[in-house]
């Protein structure tokens, strides 16, 4: 399909689903619509149900842009459905898809090409005890306790003793089925945009990330006034380089196209500490990846046209 065929299709957003960040998918969405509709694309949004394969027959969807958050629509499920049913689609494919979205294997990734992260634990249910001091032993205190398939900072707990440290454990195992713990880095904490396909794939500014709360959690993402953005990033030129070459490189490694998102600390010496990747990161209103390509000079209408893009690139 070329860019001719992408103005006379139907443009399908995927946005909602059942995930625990339907509400800012729908955000992510609306944004996403009203934008190829100002560009002059035919464009519907479609929270997919049971049977999306019927909901985008009965639009005749011919291209869709996803933007869908954890769930089905970021661990490569709906990827799959799309390329049984041949309809292309942007961003990321089912591989890199299903390895983002799991944690523990995007760092394990991550270690192979000296992308340096946390010490970090993992354990799956059920909880018991011993868990917490081998976990103490790894990490440390403070530690950060997480579950392995969630976005936007769902359910992550700072621990700064083990009886909150066991608790989270628990907690997480008993809602979620595992838990993954990091090594607290107390530093800046920083994100990077990646766009593009193939040799245009590059890095945008780093952001520098403010919570006026304890962490940037759910809350503080997507809440105005809740978060400094600064971009770009108050950081040596050095640091800003290498931040911006790890991101790429787990883009790359971790099989992305189109877009993402990496996720990092900066320690109070200066080094860089990966967390994660990100394969369809917010576009709201408040959401990292747009205020970076702002950085840039680009408008929103620009970044979703770029990452519209990637539906028609070769993969």
């Amino acid at each position: 399909m070329d860019n001719a065929q992408l103005r006379s299709t139907t443009i399908a957003v995927l946005a909602g689903g059942r995930s625990s960040e339907r509400e800012v998918s729908l955000r992510s969405g609306q944004g996403i619509l009203e934008a190829l509709q100002r560009l002059g694309f035919r464009a519907v949004l479609v929270d997919p149900g049971p049977d999306l394969g019927a909901q985008l027959a009965a639009v005749g969807a011919g291209v869709c842009f996803n933007a869908l958050h954890g769930g089905a629509g970021e661990d490569g499920t709906i990827q799959a459905l799309l390329d049984w049913l041949g309809i292309p689609y942007t961003g990321s494919g089912v591989l890199a898809c299903a390895l983002t979205l799991n944690k523990l294997q995007t760092k394990r990734i991550a270690a192979t090409v000296g992308i340096p992260s946390p010490e970090y634990a993992y354990f799956t249910a059920p909880f018991c005890p011993a868990m917490v001091a081998e976990t103490i032993a790894i990490t440390g205190l403070p530690a950060v306790t997480k579950p392995n398939y969630e976005g936007s900072s769902v359910g992550v707990t700072i621990c700064r003793d083990e009886p909150t440290l066991a608790r989270a454990m628990a907690e997480c195992l008993e809602q979620y089925g595992d838990v993954l713990v990091d090594r607290y880095i107390v530093g800046t904490e920083i994100t990077v945009g990646v766009l593009g396909c193939g040799e245009r794939t590059r890095a945008l500014p780093v952001l520098e990330l403010v919570p006026h709360k304890e962490f940037y959690d759910y809350e503080a993402k997507y809440t105005k006034g809740l978060t400094d953005l600064i971009c770009p990033a108050r950081l040596a030129p050095e640091v800003t380089a290498e931040a911006q070459r790890l991101a790429v490189l787990a883009h790359r490694e971790l099989g992305c196209r189109g877009i993402s998102r990496c996720d990092m600390h900066v320690d109070e010496q200066g080094r860089l500490w990966f967390h994660e990747v990100n394969s369809c990161p917010g576009m709201t209103e408040t959401s990292d990846v747009p205020h970076e390509a702002f950085a840039l000079g680009m408008t929103y209408d620009d970044l979703v046209l770029e990452i519209l893009q990637s539906a028609v690139e070769p993969r």
